[in-house]
């Protein structure tokens, strides 16, 4: 019976190459306008998608709304009537499994005005 060392089945001269840390990113997308929100996803979706990457969303989170009920009358008097404004905001997850050099590179593109992004990297 011989014993072989572990590393002995390795061709000498052939060394790993060092792979790229995969980190697990989280880009979260807010937004009051839902059409650009969804064009920034569905762009940084496509960039990671030609790239070669694993990616899973946009998850659609539920919407805030907030709400500001006021009365129309300047001074308080008359018939009570009031005024309801509403504001909605829409947020989306994209998850990617990806080394952090090319997550700059897909989060490089030109971002619609009103869309706010936040990477967060795990």
């Amino acid at each position: 019976m011989s014993y072989v060392a572990k590393n002995a089945t390795q061709k000498p001269g052939l060394e790993e190459e060092a792979q790229p840390k995969i980190h697990r990113i989280r880009i979260t997308l807010t937004s009051r306008n839902v059409k650009n929100l969804e064009k920034v996803s569905a762009d940084l979706i496509q960039r990671a998608k030609d790239k070669q990457l694993k990616v899973k969303g946009p998850v659609r989170l539920p919407t805030k709304v907030l709400r500001i009920t006021t009365r129309k009358s300047p001074c308080g008097n008359g018939s009570e009537t009031f005024d309801k404004f509403e504001m909605r905001i829409h947020k989306r997850l994209i998850d990617l499994h990806s080394p952090s050099e090319i997550v700059k590179q897909i989060t490089s593109i030109s971002i619609e005005p009103g869309v706010e992004v936040e990477v967060t990297i795990a």
